[in-house]
């Protein structure tokens, strides 16, 4: 192509090589031209390509942002559920004591029971036991041998249950974090404890005693110049508890044995 142009070119005004020089301006202007439009088009196609970037980010903000207010509503709405779940307890925001009960499996079975209506002869629906629902009188829901259990007297396996229970209802319920976290540390405490998988019994209900007293305790200082933390145990009031354990198991060894009559007796009856 380069030498048909060449050829074109050639007469008596310009040899080979002026259409030669000729020849080659006219291509570097028009490889000038088209670099420019190549330019102007990879700027276009840039441009572009930034703003579906940014439109992008805009969209996964937005869907990140709408993300964010849904679990922030569905935490809301479980609260909601946690709080109507514990209704049936006491209202601990005033530091009143409560029972770790309250929280066990039994415990709260039972308060969702009685916080279905307070007419016992409404009707309620509750599982059977062939996986079915079925409509009961509210008052033959409830079970009249439910009786709320101390903590001191709770078996591990309930104390296990209620405690993280209990933490979530503080939690729920706007409870100080330094309040929760103290609770955590305490029951922490108890479970790490060598006398909780100790071979002596009464050192495993030692524990549980402790617990209820120093959280009764707790409970009645909170708010006053004279309120502590619980967090770290106290092994002296411990080993009192342990104490109290054995002399209440002693006096109950006491009071099962069969007193035998006197010599004295006998004669007297003869």
């Amino acid at each position: 192509e380069h030498a048909e142009a060449r050829a074109e070119l050639v007469n008596e005004a310009i040899n080979d090589l002026q259409a030669a020089t000729i020849l080659a301006n006219l291509w570097r202007i028009q490889n000038d031209a088209e670099k420019r439009l190549w330019t102007v088009r990879l700027e276009g196609e840039a441009r572009e390509a930034e703003a579906e970037r940014r439109e992008a980010a805009e969209e996964e903000a937005q869907r990140q942002q709408a993300l964010k207010a849904e679990q922030e509503a569905a935490v809301k709405e479980q609260r909601k559920k946690n709080k109507a779940k514990y209704a049936p307890v006491k209202d601990m925001k005033s530091g009143e004591y409560c029972e770790l009960f309250y929280f066990t499996n039994i415990g709260l079975e039972e308060a969702s029971r009685s916080a279905f209506t307070a007419d016992e002869d409404a009707l309620v629906m509750l599982p059977s036991s062939d996986g079915l629902h079925k409509w009961i009188p509210a008052g033959a829901a409830k079970d009249p041998k439910v009786q709320v259990v101390k903590d001191e007297n709770l078996t591990w396996e309930q104390f296990n249950e209620s405690a993280p229970r209990m933490v979530t209802f503080m939690k729920d319920n706007d409870w100080p974090d330094d309040r929760v976290n103290m609770h955590i540390a305490f029951w922490s405490a108890l479970q790490n404890h060598r006398w909780r998988h100790d071979f002596d019994t009464h050192k495993q209900r030692a524990l549980l005693l402790y617990q209820a007293q120093q959280r009764k305790r707790w409970h009645l200082a909170v708010g006053s110049s004279n309120s502590w933390s619980i967090a770290k145990i106290n092994q002296d009031l411990l080993n009192e508890a342990r104490e109290t354990i054995f002399n209440q198991f002693r006096m109950q060894i006491l009071s099962s044995q069969v007193r035998l009559p006197s010599p004295s007796s006998y004669q007297n009856r003869n």
